[in-house]
């Protein structure tokens, strides 16, 4: 009995693990406005796609405290297959804006996104290794 327990929490592992999608994981932001730029962690919220700021940096790449740190940069993304993603917001700590948004994945390459009104501007994130 033991060993069926065993053997069905492992195909239950491999089943979450084969449908991760490939944009979770953690990513580093282009510098903001000022200066400034981020990891963020994309994962799976509800059945949606969220993120969360975990780490700020300095212009130089070193640590830095922030009150945005632990905050949802990310969140209600929708995966539409082919690497695209939709239907979401996204927050910008530099300007302390939320933009609806959308993302496109290419390899380690994550395109964001997103408009408030006729104002729009983007980003292109690498995945923090």
């Amino acid at each position: 009995m033991k060993r069926i327990a065993t053997a069905a929490a492992g195909l239950i592992l491999l089943a979450s693990a084969a449908t991760a999608d490939p944009v979770f994981g953690t990513w580093k932001t282009e510098p903001g406005d000022d200066g400034n730029f981020a990891h963020v962690t994309i994962a799976d919220c509800g059945g949606q796609i969220c993120g969360t700021l975990g780490k700020a940096f300095d212009g130089s790449g070193k640590p830095i405290a922030s009150d945005k740190v632990g905050k949802r940069m990310i969140w209600d993304m929708a995966a539409n297959g082919g690497g695209k993603y939709s239907g979401g917001k996204i927050w910008a700590p530099d300007r302390d804006k939320t933009y609806s948004s959308k993302m496109s994945l290419s390899g380690d390459t994550l395109k964001v996104s997103g408009c408030v009104g006729p104002i729009c501007r983007g980003q292109t994130w690498t995945r923090a290794q």
